[in-house]
């Protein structure tokens, strides 16, 4: 079996949708924009020697249809010769891509892959535009295949008995190391600026342009404490403990990685970063999908041979607060290595980007803290949970 290895790994900022500043730009053009930023940090790769192009998108229409992976090919590499593909595992999605990309060169069939993932949640809603459940289904007592992720979220904190307190107290520690890491430089080596360009009518009714550059995550709160976070309401039941301060946030963001065969980096003299030692998902209950990473990660663990014992750093997707504590509870996980910067909560969830993304930081945290294996994982929307395994080579 040969080797496959991360030699470049870039995300965008993370946007704030609908009503941040990617509202401003199509998702097509953040992702390319972050893969042409990213080829012109190798420079002695020839684009056509990349076999495809692998992208993770959780709502693969309108702005992100027409087989979008293909689109960002075109746009972000400026060549025609490399084929592209549009990868849908919704919130594992990103993660799915740098997994597929690696299998295939491990077995030969590839050489050189750029795989990672893409959303605009402020194009796109969440769950798309026109969601066409089957009714025979749900009439069948399986309604949950289709339970938006509000309510499942309200069914792992009943069933797993995580209250109110202790999810808001996990939001405002998710804002609090987020804003910590932001101020701290954490994320600016790691994060390719984007120009948007906002169009407005000026004060004699002419159209009229504003530029801006977008370089820092737009989620985090300076400003929130626990007084704020108690006094929201429940979203998704009435007598709930889901908040929208204790969920994800809507997001738009893109993360790339180039990934290359052990041929290949010696050839071109690249030094590699990190490499995927195993990655596994897993089928759960889809009115606790939340729970996911509670069967993924013994499993990706076991193919590994590997123990929790031996995970340095974990970047664990906040979709929700009850969710991740659940997760931790019921694993006995070490909070201390657990979203060190933050999570999803307060960075945000640009759901088919969130894989890659949660692997660019946690390379760059590895880095820093000189830590040998890391793991990224998730729970999966309508019931499934992913975990993947890095070793950290740099």
């Amino acid at each position: 079996m040969k080797e496959a290895y991360i030699v470049k790994a870039y995300r965008t900022a993370v946007g704030k949708a609908p009503k941040g500043l990617f509202r401003f730009k199509r998702p097509d053009e953040l992702a390319s924009e972050t893969i042409n930023h990213m080829m012109g940090e190798i420079p002695e790769l020839d684009k056509t020697r990349i076999d495809d192009v692998i992208v993770g998108n959780a709502t693969p229409e309108a702005e992100q249809g027409l087989n979008i992976g293909r689109v960002i090919s075109l746009m972000g590499l400026k060549v025609e010769d490399v084929p592209g593909v549009t990868v849908n595992r919704y919130c594992a999605s990103g993660l799915e891509t740098i997994a597929m990309a690696s299998a295939k060169i491990k077995s030969g069939m590839a050489e050189c892959i750029i795989a990672g993932g893409v959303e605009s949640m402020s194009f796109i809603p969440m769950g798309g535009y026109k969601p066409v459940p089957d009714y025979a289904i749900a009439q069948q007592g399986k309604e949950d295949y289709y339970w938006g992720m509000g309510l499942t979220a309200e069914q792992v904190a009943q069933q797993f008995n995580v209250n109110r307190e202790d999810q808001d107290e996990f939001a405002l520690n998710s804002h609090l190391k987020a804003v910590d890491a932001i101020s701290n430089g954490k994320f600016k080596s790691q994060i390719v600026p984007i120009k948007v360009k906002e169009t407005f009518l000026d004060e004699n009714g002419k159209k009229a342009f504003r530029e801006y550059i977008v370089d820092t995550d737009e989620g985090p709160r300076k400003d929130t404490n626990l007084k704020v976070l108690n006094k929201l309401r429940p979203v998704f039941t009435m007598n709930g403990s889901v908040t929208a301060g204790n969920s994800s946030q809507m997001s738009d963001g893109a993360a790339f990685v180039l990934i290359m065969s052990e041929k290949m980096v010696k050839e071109l003299n690249v030094e590699p970063i990190a490499r995927l030692v195993n990655y596994a998902v897993a089928g759960v209950p889809p009115k606790i999908m939340g729970i996911g990473p509670v069967k993924a990660i013994p499993k990706v663990l076991n193919q590994a041979k590997m123990k929790i014992d031996d995970i340095e750093l974990i970047e664990l997707n906040e979709a929700f607060s009850s969710q991740s504590l659940a997760v931790i509870r019921e694993l006995n996980l070490n909070p201390e290595i657990i979203n060190v910067n933050g999570g999803a909560i307060a960075l945000g969830h640009p759901l088919g980007c969130s894989g890659a993304k949660l692997s660019v930081q946690l390379f760059n945290e590895m880095r820093d803290r000189k830590s040998k294996y890391g793991m990224v994982t998730m729970c999966v929307g309508t019931g499934q949970g992913a975990a993947g395994i890095y070793e950290f080579l740099n």
